[in-house]
């Protein structure tokens, strides 16, 4: 099988980027084609691999700012040369399912999500604190772009969804139906290897949507000790309300976040998102999650069983779903066992049957 694999960028490491490694040990072989390509942003492991980016890789700005070309984006996917190839993949919260492939190839979309600014624009826009002036410049702009992106979808021959929430946004936006494929979530050593101690935990990069502000200011109530792993443009702001309760750690290494989690009380996750690795990851390590009831989340979790929900996205909601988690206890082997159901194992094994289910029905064809 000739396989390519698409992403939208990569400009940053987070879930999508390790979604590609799993990928990459299945099909080491496959070129990777992307829009924009930033080697210092990633682990050095990716400059080994056939990485192929389009012609706006070579517009410095647009690798740096890639919000200020996002006219640009469409193009550089449909430019990019699929020919030859039997299957190609993309991994895509924007753009990359658009590429344009020959008729005998199968083309298989990994949805990561509907780009969340075209689609959910309003709460987009509030989230990331954008101006009035920013807002009507965008408006027109991405009007288009919405209309290329459903356009686009008609390009996709099976969509794949990583949960059941992408996948009604894809039966919403592209009027699509999708297979669900929960993306691959390395477990490590399960089970706790140490005693709990009194603390929680968050783990995450300090943006906007991820609502970390709700985590820090809850936790400056009820005085409890809050240690917040990550960095982001938000640290500034959540530090200045933070109470001194509240412990930023920055970037910390895998074997020491894998230590964090295991002698946490509780991993906080206060935002929506679409799946969510961390909670997984923090059930593998024997520890339950207060998470926010929307989203992923309720398809990972099982409130009063491996976490606790809170259902309002407010601080006090989040106190609440606190004092109440404190009452409660929770079975690590339960923990563990609900983790296990999203292991790396069970995501390759099902993308590969797909993708083989693809090369046979590309050589098929006439």
């Amino acid at each position: 099988m000739k396989l390519a694999i698409v992403c939208s960028w990569l400009n940053q490491y987070g879930g999508a980027e390790r979604v590609l490694e799993v990928l990459h040990r299945m099909y080491p072989d496959a070129p990777i084609y992307t829009s924009i390509y930033v080697p210092q942003a990633l682990p050095e492991a990716f400059r080994s691999w056939d990485i192929r980016p389009s012609f706006l890789n070579r517009v410095p700005l647009a690798r740096y700012h890639p919000s200020l070309f996002l006219g640009s984006f469409p193009l550089a996917f449909e430019s990019l040369d699929l020919r030859g190839f039997d299957v190609v993949l993309s991994v895509t919260s924007a753009f990359a399912h658009g590429v344009i492939t020959s008729p005998c190839t199968q083309h298989v979309c990994y949805c990561l999500t509907p780009a969340r600014f075209l689609w959910d624009h309003t709460r987009y826009v509030e989230r990331e604190r954008l101006g009035s002036l920013m807002r009507g410049l965008l408006a027109p702009r991405l009007t288009r772009l919405r209309q290329w992106d459903q356009l686009a979808a008609h390009r996709v021959d099976q969509f794949v969804a990583i949960s059941r929430t992408v996948q009604a946004r894809i039966a919403k936006y592209y009027r699509r139906d999708s297979l669900i494929v929960y993306p691959p979530v390395a477990l490590g050593t399960p089970g706790k290897v140490a005693e709990s101690e009194r603390f929680y935990l968050v783990v995450s990069r300090l943006v906007p949507y991820k609502r970390i502000d709700l985590a820090v200011r809850a936790f400056t109530k009820l005085g409890l000790p809050l240690r917040v792993v990550g960095d982001g443009r938000d640290r500034r702001a959540l530090e200045h309300i933070a109470g001194e309760n509240v412990t930023f750690l920055g970037y910390v290494d895998e074997a020491s976040k894998q230590q964090l989690m295991q002698r946490c009380q509780a991993l906080i996750f206060p935002g929506e998102e679409d799946f969510g690795l961390t909670p997984v990851e923090a059930m593998a390590a024997g520890t339950p999650v207060i998470a926010y009831g929307r989203g992923g989340a309720c398809e990972t979790l099982v409130d009063g069983e491996t976490g606790v929900f809170f259902h309002e996205p407010t601080a006090t909601s989040l106190v609440e779903a606190v004092q109440r988690f404190e009452d409660l206890a929770f079975d690590r082997k339960r923990l563990c066992a609900q983790a296990q159901r999203f292991d790396v194992s069970v995501f390759t094994e099902r993308m590969a049957h797909l993708l083989e289910e693809a090369f046979r029905k590309a050589k098929s064809q006439p």
